[in-house]
């Protein structure tokens, strides 16, 4: 049977991150280990897991958790899935030059090879997210990594707000794409917003999967990271869609789990043969995409 044919199991890594980035290194290490154990083949990691989200603040010396790619991450994380026969997504705080930064995703390949990068393009700014003091926003465009279990797409948060990313990366043919994220709710917000705001951000990847039929993965982790009633109570419900939008699976908002899927190609082309969006989109009209605003 083709590749592209074949079945192959998802694992999504669900965790708390504690201060020191060793300490989530080696649990993240283990969480694989779980995973595969499951029968994962593709395992992915929550956004800047090696650390807990430092973006809450604006400060200087917290550029020291960057690092090189290929660099430490990448050597552990290579030597792990070659002795698991794994493909690992896996996001990181990179440091490309002094001064210059990028939240970038890495995919390692089965071999423990590095497959390539994807450089978050989407930098938000907001209270208690101040990630454009830290990141500068991705220069490699929108991208697939070809695996032996599947053609991979991969996101990072903010990304995964916008349409225009998924589409693009779906293009070019992925079967599945993955959003690792850190997104949670402020504490004086969660009363009277927090269920609104968590079941934005689920209906809008599930809304990706159906409108480029396509699985979507996103993983996030958990915990209460911060200063009591400043910090940020991180929502965790990681999960799997299917390409007519169904979750497959999905963690609780609060504990730590490794969700497992299966994603069948084949239902990616079932679905597009009876919903063909692909088919019927009208590329000679959608020039003014492009412009920031029409007025």
């Amino acid at each position: 049977m083709p590749m592209e044919r074949r079945t192959f199991r998802v694992g999504l890594i669900q965790m708390s991150c504690a201060p020191d980035p060793n300490e989530n290194l080696e649990k993240a290490l283990w969480r694989i280990r779980e995973a595969a154990g499951m029968g994962a083949q593709v395992v992915c990691l929550q956004e800047l897991f090696r650390s807990q989200y430092f973006c809450r603040e604006e400060n200087a010396e917290l550029f020291a958790l960057a690092e090189p790619i290929p660099g430490p991450s990448t050597e552990a994380l290579g030597r792990l899935a070659a002795e698991l026969r794994v493909v690992l997504v896996a996001s990181l705080f990179e440091r490309r030059a002094a001064g210059l930064y990028h939240n970038t995703a890495v995919v390692i390949g089965a071999g423990g090879e590095l497959l390539g990068r994807y450089r978050k393009m989407h930098i938000p700014d907001d209270p208690l997210y101040y990630e454009k003091f830290y990141f500068t926003p991705g220069d490699l465009g929108f991208r697939n990594f070809e695996t032996p279990y599947g053609r991979l797409g991969v996101l990072v948060c903010w990304d995964q707000w916008y349409p225009e990313a998924a589409r693009l990366t779906s293009l070019q043919g992925a079967n599945i794409l993955f959003y690792p994220t850190a997104i949670g709710w402020h504490p004086a917000e969660k009363e009277e917003f927090g269920a609104l705001q968590r079941d934005a951000w689920t209906t809008i990847q599930r809304a990706h999967a159906i409108a480029n039929g396509v699985y979507v993965a996103a993983v996030n982790r958990v915990g209460f990271e911060g200063p009591a009633g400043r910090g940020l109570e991180f929502w965790g419900s990681s999960f799997v869609s299917g390409p007519f939008g169904e979750v497959l699976a999905q963690a609780s908002e609060s504990a730590e789990e490794i969700v497992i899927a299966d994603c069948d190609p084949r239902r990616v082309e079932d679905v597009r043969r009876n919903w063909p969006f692909f088919r019927d989109r009208r590329i000679d009209a959608y020039q003014p995409i492009v412009q920031r605003w029409l007025e």
